[in-house]
């Protein structure tokens, strides 16, 4: 570890990590950050094209964020080994932004947001992470997931309809109206790539070098091509059919402050700051574990938001800290932020060579891919651990409310609401003694 045992960590307001290379840097660390960096960017492709899809925008937003944003946060970033880009976390929040209001207020809301970011590490609040109960952390993060979940059943069963659903209640009662629409062929393949991206995983000398959404998509695409060759021209829908397929670089986007709506504006900017900040330290405490290390959590906040406001002058979308690719990061041998700022510039050579590829990617594969993301991020596993450690019935049941209560608002109202109310609940819980309160 590179930091001083004396060094208050959570005292330090801007201190990029890079700044440390200096401290012994040499070939061997630098060629291990290289490999670190092409296998995180090989991962990161195809989850920023799933997750921009899930946005409700198109592949070129997602691709632009991961390049920018994860360049930038690496650059400026209080950790060693912090990967950036779209996530999961923010697929719903985008989508209804871009639906309700547009792609101008999306980016006047990233940009707000980023800037609050930039203030709170400014005002050292980075160290309050630590306080959020665990278990609001886990029912937002769950509801997160079902979100996804829901907004990829017509993509995974093949469904035919034109309307347009945003919230999560009228994803279903569309999926339950149009069910009998399901496409055979898109659903065995929805089937076929998510088998694949779970067994995949299960080569762990293989998958760690190539990623099981990488061979998900390549077999997918061969056998988009023989179905729609032998079957029917369209059978399999790609994403060169509904979207955009990207031929452009990134270039700078001003948005236009000329009429907007000012309090949803503000709305906006506070929900993405919070659940970036929230997401990007808990990422980075992760990494603290992972890779022996201790971040240091201003330095981030204000790294992560001047990686947003780029983004969304550049034409992407909000990003935050990627638990899964920092994880992989650091697996692939990483010892340094240059492994993230090689994977951006990796991800702007395949977008500049082999962007328009990207057209013949079948949606089943799309869907499978975000049907895996949501599993992963739903942290079931980890509520049933922190529902087992109950001392008693009365804080069984307590936690139980906890979840259902944060859990319901965050999936039918405001992530905002759900985390506040869950955190004034949580106070009360402990107060009264239902819930012990974790040191």
């Amino acid at each position: 570890m590179d930091i001083e045992e004396n060094k208050n960590t959570e005292e330090i307001i801007f201190s990029p990590r890079i700044l440390e290379l200096k401290n012994g840097y040499n070939f061997s660390r630098f060629s291990k950050d290289i490999l670190a960096g092409l296998i995180v960017a090989i991962i990161a492709i195809p989850l920023s094209i799933a997750l921009a899809l899930s946005s409700g925008v198109g592949v070129k937003e997602g691709l632009f964020t991961a390049i920018i944003a994860g360049g930038v946060i690496s650059l400026f970033g209080g950790t060693k080994f912090q990967i950036a880009g779209p996530t999961a976390a923010f697929a719903t929040i985008v989508a209804n932004i871009v639906t309700k209001e547009g792609m101008n207020a999306l980016i006047i809301s990233t940009l707000f947001a980023g800037l609050l970011m930039v203030i709170f590490g400014i005002l050292r609040l980075g160290k309050f992470i630590k306080y959020m109960p665990e278990i609001v952390t886990l029912s937002f993060t769950l509801a997160i997931a079902t979100s996804i979940l829901f907004g990829e059943l017509k993509n995974f069963f093949g469904l035919t309809y034109t309307e347009t659903a945003i919230e999560s209640i009228d994803k279903i009662k569309l999926f339950a109206q149009y069910i009998s629409t399901i496409n055979p062929y898109a659903f065995a393949l929805s089937l076929v790539s998510l088998l694949i991206i779970v067994f995949w995983k299960k080569l762990p000398k293989i998958s760690t070098f190539i990623p099981s959404t990488l061979i998900a998509i390549i077999i997918s695409i061969i056998a988009s091509i023989i179905i729609n060759k032998t079957i029917n021209a369209g059978t399999i829908k790609t994403i060169g059919d509904l979207y955009e397929i990207p031929h452009d670089l990134p270039t700078f986007v001003f948005p236009s402050f000329k009429s907007f709506n000012y309090l949803s504006i503000i709305k906006n900017g506070f929900m993405i700051a919070i659940l970036a900040s929230l997401e990007s330290l808990l990422s980075a405490v992760v990494a603290d574990k992972m890779g022996d290390d201790k971040h240091y959590s201003n330095t981030e906040l204000i790294a992560q938001g001047l990686g947003n406001i780029a983004s969304c002058l550049f034409g992407g979308i909000p990003a935050t800290g990627a638990i899964a690719r920092t994880a992989s990061n650091i697996k692939a041998g990483s010892t340094s932020p240059v492994s993230g700022i090689f994977a951006s510039i990796v991800i702007f050579l395949v977008l500049l060579f082999f962007g328009p590829y990207t057209a013949y990617i079948p949606l089943p594969c799309i869907a499978a891919i975000l049907v895996s993301v949501a599993y992963n991020m739903s942290g079931w596993r980890n509520i049933r651990d922190l529902v087992k450690k109950s001392k008693n019935t009365k804080e069984l049941v307590a936690n139980y409310i906890l979840l259902i209560i944060v859990f319901a608002i965050t999936l039918l109202f405001n992530l905002i609401v759900a985390i506040a109310l869950g955190c004034v609940i949580y106070a009360i819980f402990v107060k009264m003694k239902f819930i012990t309160k974790k040191n």
